[in-house]
């Protein structure tokens, strides 16, 4: 069982990704905001994974910032990033080292597969 933290500030799809992340086994943390995804991440625990949305309304940066910030507290931290629009060449080149893509909308099949594959 594997600790995600996901940050997506839509509730209904924050809820989506909370459920399926249970059904599959793992222990959902959430957060819909740079600051609620910081004080997870400056708490003791394990966290393993960092489920981030690309687009987050309140910032410039979005899910680039929170991963960036991230791996400044928890360096080898694995992002999954996701978004509702399709990956250009330019967005990936934002992603921390190592940093994956999982497209919206995508299945519980698809989401496992992508945190399997940042786990090994």
């Amino acid at each position: 069982m594997a600790t995600i933290l996901i940050v997506e500030d839509e509730l209904f799809i924050r809820q989506a990704a909370e459920w399926a992340i249970e059904d599959l086994g793992h222990k959902p943390l959430t957060a819909d905001d740079l600051a609620s995804a910081l004080a997870h991440l400056s708490a003791p625990g394990v966290i393993d994974v960092l489920f981030v949305d690309i687009r987050l309304g309140a910032l410039s940066e979005g899910g680039y910032d929170i991963a960036n910030q991230a791996r400044g507290l928890r360096p080898d931290l694995p992002v999954l990033y996701t978004s509702g629009r399709p990956l250009r060449g330019d967005m990936s080149e934002l992603f921390v080292d190592g940093g994956q893509f999982l497209q919206k909308p995508y299945s519980p099949h698809q989401l496992e597969t992508a945190i399997s594959g940042l786990l090994q």
